[in-house]
């Protein structure tokens, strides 16, 4: 850590009131937020489906998800009972599946130990399927009132840049530390404020790609990064891993107007939910006349639909598409669990990943 004249605990007690009275003043309105200032506080769902959305996902993108998943799923009885086609296809679009289906198994937990209400302790709501550290921070601040840290990738952010801290922010040791320090310097008054305070100050000011807007930030007094113009330096965190890069090609077949889509395994990489045929590496339209001839039908047409590509967290799709109009169903389907569905169904009923979007909105197209 660079020295600073003040030490961490200092800076942090120091920053509290300008940080809040800027909070008060330019706290961004997001429909699951009650408004900075007042004293009610929002409902703890509406809470925790807000930042479980929030992970991985803009602000931006999320408000439109956020009212159509509430509307559909106004409380936890309702998001235990939904099944899991219809909970993939609210989620269709953000992503991180894995994120809606965790948000499922902590509601029927809820309904079961808890009788449907909310479990209102820091302690009980980190027991929940899918909830860390940070979100059950963020739930027992802003809806409960509880004087626990939110402590997320703005908070590592701010904080290395106020006091010039080099630490590797990826370490245990480093986040023990922080969290220990907030939890010291947190106002017991309006623990919530303070905590979306920080969320709100690193979205909007001490930004995370590119530079900070340091004329705009009520802590640049008290800066290193301001001082010594070293915003670039923080937060410091290994190089990520190269992604893996898998090959693969995906198969549209079509008969009479519907096509074939097949449900994922439960476990794994977009688990459960429901994609086209495919086959792994760039396969030749010869070895396709060698898959129709295995599944026992033939082709009117084979089209090419060009390359698409889509990142995950780890790994990296390159892939290549073919829609094959057939000219009689296969009497041996390449999938075990698939459906023949038209265009429309598709659209309404079926969450097909984003994974698959360019091959996916040429069919829905259509006319």
């Amino acid at each position: 850590m660079n020295k600073n004249i003040s030490s961490p605990e200092t800076i942090l007690h120091e920053i509290t009131t300008p940080l809040m009275d800027w909070y008060l003043a330019n706290a961004r309105l997001l429909p699951w937020r009650t408004p900075a200032g007042s004293s009610s506080r929002p409902d703890p769902y509406h809470v925790w489906i807000s930042e479980i959305m929030l992970q991985q996902t803009r602000v931006e993108a999320v408000k439109d998800y956020y009212t159509r998943f509430l509307k559909r799923l106004p409380d936890v009885s309702s998001l235990a009972g939904v099944s899991h086609d219809e909970l993939m296809k609210l989620w269709q679009g953000l992503g991180y599946y894995s994120r809606a289906n965790n948000l499922q198994r902590a509601a029927i937990q809820i309904m079961e130990e808890y009788g449907g209400t909310f479990p209102e302790h820091y302690e009980e709501i980190l027991t929940l399927p899918g909830i860390g550290e940070y979100t059950a921070g963020a739930i027992a601040s802003i809806a409960f009132g509880q004087s626990v840290p939110a402590i997320d990738g703005n908070v590592y952010r701010i904080y290395t840049r106020l006091c010039g801290d080099d630490s590797d922010i990826t370490k245990t040791s480093f986040k023990k530390k922080l969290r220990l320090l907030l939890s010291d310097a947190i106002p017991s008054t309006d623990p919530g404020s303070y905590n979306q305070a920080w969320m709100d100050l690193g979205a909007t000011v001490c930004l995370p790609n590119g530079a900070p807007l340091c004329s705009e930030c009520p802590l640049r007094e008290f800066c290193t990064a301001y001082k010594e113009d070293s915003w670039s330096r923080y937060p410091v965190k290994p190089p990520k891993k190269k992604r893996k890069i898998e090959d693969k090609t995906i198969i549209l077949l079509e008969y009479q107007g519907t096509y074939l889509v097949q449900k994922r395994p439960p476990k794994g990489l977009l688990a459960g939910l429901w994609e086209f045929p495919s086959e792994e590496g760039f396969v030749s339209p010869e070895k396709l006349q060698e898959l129709l001839a295995q599944w026992d039908t033939g082709a009117d047409s084979i089209e090419l639909l060009g390359r698409g590509k889509h990142i995950f967290s780890h790994i990296e799709w390159h892939m290549i598409g073919y829609l094959i109009h057939l000219n009689r169903l296969p009497s041996v389907p390449p999938a075990n669990e698939g459906v023949w569905i038209s265009t429309q169904k598709m659209q309404k009923e079926y969450s097909i990943p984003s994974a698959f979007r360019a091959y996916y909105s040429k069919i829905t197209s259509m006319k």
